[in-house]
């Protein structure tokens, strides 16, 4: 008989043995990922992409350098990544193959498919060597893992020395009234957009809930500077809704 641990985690707001959570995420990516683009879009008015493209400004891409996205699902990241270095490479890992599907198709309809790789993988054990990559990114993907704190040992491993990892997530709206006219629109109309566009009303009030279980800026940079990485810092994006996490393996 298999043996299971008595750890638990937070799977939204419910509380779940760790070895279930990683299948119940799959779970709620399976049932979105034909929709998946669509409903960023919608749940956001399209601010998602300021972020994104944000995320590339911090990040100033170079020519040549190699990408691990993780949770890169139909890849955003890294077709914005390719667009900025010139050429490069990207690869995408996700836990979902359905989501990783959807990014093949837009690769081809690109004519990308020459610089992108698509693996299923784990953030907490990933699939690579030491020292592969120059730059780890994952987007709206770190407060799904089962252990944040490994996935960020991970990137570190993995990283080359001088590597950047850089973390675009939801976080805590610093204000207090903003904070509550935010939870208003998160519970009430994100949930019912989720059944109106994809069918799926539980994956998307999953979504909500696991983004107000998800640590604070400077918890998360104290997490980032665990696992090693220097010259860590975060900006704030949308008086703070996401916000994005940077740092070194020097």
């Amino acid at each position: 008989m298999a043996e299971t641990s008595d750890k638990t985690t937070h799977f939204g707001f419910q509380t779940v043995p760790e070895e279930e959570k990683a299948g119940r995420v799959k779970g709620v990516f399976n049932s979105v990922a034909s929709k998946y683009d669509i409903m960023n879009d919608v749940m956001s008015g399209g601010i998602h992409r300021i972020w994104k493209d944000a995320m590339m400004d911090w990040l100033a891409p170079r020519p040549g350098q190699r990408l691990l996205d993780v949770a890169g699902g139909t890849g955003d990241i890294a077709f914005r990544f390719l667009k900025r270095a010139g050429h490069g490479h990207a690869t995408v890992l996700d836990l979902t193959e359905p989501m990783l599907i959807e990014g093949r198709k837009r690769a081809e309809a690109a004519q990308l498919s020459g610089s992108l790789d698509w693996v299923v993988g784990d953030a907490m054990a990933l699939p690579f060597a030491d020292n592969s990559f120059d730059v780890y990114t994952i987007s709206f993907g770190i407060r799904n893992v089962t252990r944040p704190q490994d996935a960020l040992a991970e990137a570190f491993r993995v990283l080359r020395p001088g590597g950047r990892l850089m973390v675009l997530e939801f976080t805590r709206v610093p204000n207090p009234m903003l904070r509550r006219l935010y939870d208003l629109y998160s519970f009430n109309v994100i949930p019912r957009m989720g059944q109106l566009i994809a069918g799926d009303r539980d994956s998307y009030q999953y979504l909500v809930e696991s983004i107000r279980r998800f640590p604070d800026q400077e918890t998360f940079l104290e997490m980032i500077r665990a696992a090693g990485f220097e010259n860590a810092k975060y900006r704030n994006l949308t008086m703070g809704v996401a916000a994005l996490h940077s740092g070194w393996k020097l």
